[in-house]
């Protein structure tokens, strides 16, 4: 008994030095840039966290996030140059109108199967990105077409959504990966969630139980990019720039996806896993490579998925939630 009762100790005591050392990071890493960088890290595990939602959960492939990221991005964006909206309201609209969009996206995709879902939410994301790059005006708003959104930077102040101090942005995106980490666990253990699981390996045999699957996958899409549409509108006042082939480009879309797959999808900690592996090879390679081979990072993208997929294909939580297993046994009888 004493044995069960340090091996349930251990998960929480871990968790929670993990949660402490990262609320004290700012502390001991002041360095801008060294916080622009896990900024941008918990941004992509962020988003790879409000995806698994619809794409893990509920055994798709969606491939057309940006779309709602973007959506985010400049509704907030031109509510505030516009008409002076707190960018904290106009994250709210943005994910409202995000939701919409996702289940006017989801209606008819729903009922594809496969390559055919991935290939549609593809061809909605690219078209929305065509949009926006063609179109300079929408009545009297200015999206400037190609040339994208310049926000005018202001002194500091809580709402415009802007900080002098990285250290700001740093806590807001950490707030949000821990919430949408706390509502994906929530979603997990709900009826919603046992439906979309059922939905998703075996969708016929859940609907002769009486699941309406295509309802329970459209939830599944309005929650998962309303999510979303809140970290575009992140991205935009973290950078305040932003233009349409960077927030609604098929790069950011396929990334988000793969990340997801390779940390594990359909569980509660795989995108950050995947996160944290995936986002120092881009950041590497974009450095050291991206002058001779734009967009070499995808290609290392693909070829860790390819082994990923080939060795684990449920993702790298599974064996390394084994061996924490294995390491904390081993402790509690060490301790013991």
């Amino acid at each position: 008994m004493e044995l069960f009762s340090r091996q349930n100790r251990l998960p929480t005591i871990l968790g929670g030095a993990v949660l402490a050392i990262s609320l004290a990071v700012p502390l001991f890493l002041p360095s801008p840039t060294y916080l622009q960088i896990l900024i941008i890290l918990y941004w992509y595990a962020y988003l790879a966290t409000s995806w698994n939602l619809v794409g893990g959960f509920a055994g798709v492939l969606p491939l057309g996030h940006a779309a709602f990221a973007g959506i985010g991005a400049y509704t907030s964006s031109v509510l505030y140059l516009y008409y002076g909206i707190s960018p904290w309201l106009g994250m709210l609209v943005g994910g409202v109108i995000a939701a919409g969009f996702g289940v006017l996206l989801g209606l008819p995709t729903f009922k594809l199967r496969g390559a055919y879902f991935a290939l549609a939410t593809i061809a909605c994301g690219e078209g929305l990105r065509v949009m926006a790059e063609n179109i300079n005006a929408i009545g009297p708003l200015k999206i400037n077409g190609p040339r994208g959104i310049l926000i005018p930077l202001v002194q500091s102040s809580f709402t415009a959504y802007q900080f002098s101090s990285k250290a700001a942005y740093y806590y807001i995106i950490l707030i949000m990966l821990i919430l949408v980490l706390a509502f994906t666990w929530v979603i997990s253990r709900s009826k919603l969630g046992y439906y979309l699981y059922s939905g998703g390996e075996e969708p016929e045999a859940a609907q002769s139980l009486g699941v309406n699957v295509a309802r329970c996958k459209l939830i599944a899409m309005a929650m998962s990019a309303f999510l979303t549409a809140l970290g575009g509108t992140f991205y935009a006042q973290l950078a305040l720039y932003f233009y349409p082939k960077g927030i609604l480009g098929l790069d950011l879309s396929e990334e988000v996806a793969m990340i997801a797959l390779v940390g594990g999808r359909g569980t509660i900690l795989g995108p950050i896993l995947g996160a944290f592996l995936m986002r120092p090879v881009s950041e590497f390679t974009r450095i050291y490579l991206s002058s001779s081979l734009p967009g070499f990072h995808l290609i290392v993208y693909g070829l860790i998925l390819i082994i990923v997929m080939i060795y684990e294909p449920r993702g790298l939580q599974e064996p390394l939630t084994k061996l924490a297993r294995w390491a904390i046994s081993r402790f509690s009888h060490s301790a013991k």
